[in-house]
């Protein structure tokens, strides 16, 4: 069963961000490429997830399944994004 990451890479995370200037979204998805995507599971960046009020933001969803919204993330959370994406998997 394929499951897919959405993250949000428009995601201001509350801050001001100058044009040109990487939002914390994006730094959040790099993140996430860089440890790694398991098996099975397709991380697809989406434009908003509205829970813009919860930082930034990731879903996960498989068919049939229930989908799970987490928020207040940041790069720094992507090892553990990505280990609860392996366990969703699973």
């Amino acid at each position: 069963m394929a499951v897919t990451l959405h993250v949000c890479i428009t995601c201001r995370a509350g801050q001001s961000i100058e044009e040109g200037e990487i939002t914390p979204g994006a730094r959040l998805r790099d993140a996430l490429v860089e440890v790694g995507v398991p098996e099975g599971v397709a991380l697809v960046p989406v434009e908003c997830l509205s829970a813009c009020g919860q930082g930034c933001s990731v879903a996960l969803s498989a068919p049939g399944r229930w989908s799970y919204v987490y928020g207040r993330l940041s790069a720094d959370n992507a090892r553990d994004v990505i280990a609860g994406a392996a366990a969703y998997a699973a």
